[in-house]
């Protein structure tokens, strides 16, 4: 049976809330597939109380006995326990507990039936005792055993990729490489006709200087880096732009005639798409043998337990899971 796990992240944050406002709405069973969220039960009633929501919490044992989403009723598959329920603050104690969930729900979504929708984590909190640990991006790829991996953020108005992800700014240069980037380039390439069904994808990729180096002017690396692994990946029948300003980029001409975008660090693009769509936008993890989508803000602790979360780009994150499982 196709279905969603659920992992709301960081417990103190506002992943718990999500689903919690969510499974209220008629959404919940409009969305015709099971979604079982991976969570202490207590957490779950916990924050149900504090957010003053009636919801029915049924705890399951097998991933394969699950019933239909029913309005106000949320399944449950316990890995762990929640050592502290209270939102608002980061509690050290919690870091192992969500990185449990998180490795159940990757273990599981290997099975074709199965997508993983994630919820946002502190990855602050993680760190304290994972020291290695940069993000649900680059986890993945190591408990899946992937050769590389891509982050692209989606929404209906445009899609965004990133050639290197949380990394300091100074270390972004020596990391682009023409191997890198034709890595990257024919993932997101791929991963757009597998995923999204456009059939010939057309990919803007960005400089790295500003105004693309301007001929070797202002940077060297579109030059010797950049064209090259455009030239190579033109013969594989990649339809892949030379290295374009950032600054110009995004206009609503170049939007039009463009599928998805390459940038080169993450603050490139991401700042264009939470402007043009933040809460509607998603994040997907490609180049992976799981389908993972996940929420495009944080844990919000200062809102968590409020009421006030937005559900908006959750609701996006299942959708986009149910399509392309």
């Amino acid at each position: 049976m196709k279905k969603i796990l659920y992992s709301p992240g960081e417990p103190s944050g506002i992943g718990p809330d999500l689903i919690i406002q969510l499974c209220g709405l008629p959404f919940w069973e409009k969305i015709k597939i099971p979604i079982i969220c991976i969570a202490d039960k207590k957490l779950i009633e916990d924050r149900a109380l504090l957010l003053k929501q009636k919801i029915k919490v049924c705890t399951i044992e097998d991933l394969d006995s699950i019933n239909s989403n029913k309005i106000g009723t949320i399944q449950v598959k316990e890995i762990s326990k929640c050592k502290n329920t209270k939102p608002g603050k980061l509690y050290k104690s919690n870091a192992a507990y969500v990185l449990k969930n998180l490795d159940f729900g990757i273990d599981q979504s290997l099975n074709s039936q199965t997508a993983l929708v994630t919820g946002p984590i502190s990855k602050e909190n993680v760190i304290s005792i994972k020291s290695n640990f940069s993000g649900h991006t680059e986890h993945i790829q190591q408990r899946t055993g992937s050769k590389d991996v891509l982050m692209l953020l989606g929404s209906k108005k445009l899609k965004v990729a990133i050639a290197t992800t949380h990394v300091p700014l100074k270390k972004v240069p020596k990391l682009i490489t023409e191997k890198l980037i034709i890595s990257k380039v024919m993932i997101l390439h791929n991963e757009l006709i597998s995923k999204f069904k456009i059939q010939e994808p057309q990919i803007k990729l960005l400089g790295l200087n500003p105004h693309a180096g301007e001929g070797g002017k202002i940077g060297t690396e579109e030059k010797n880096v950049l064209e090259p692994a455009v030239v190579k990946l033109r013969k594989n029948n990649i339809n892949v732009s030379m290295p374009m300003s950032a600054d110009t980029a995004f206009t609503s001409k170049i939007l039009r005639e463009t599928d998805a975008y390459l940038g080169m660090y993450h603050d490139q693009v991401l700042p264009v798409i939470k402007a043009l769509s933040f809460g509607s936008s998603i994040n997907i993890t490609l180049g992976v043998p799981i389908i993972r989508t996940s929420v495009d803000h944080g844990v919000a602790l200062d809102i968590a337990g409020s009421g006030k979360a937005d559900i908006a780009s959750f609701q996006e994150a299942l959708r986009a899971a149910k399509k392309i499982i």
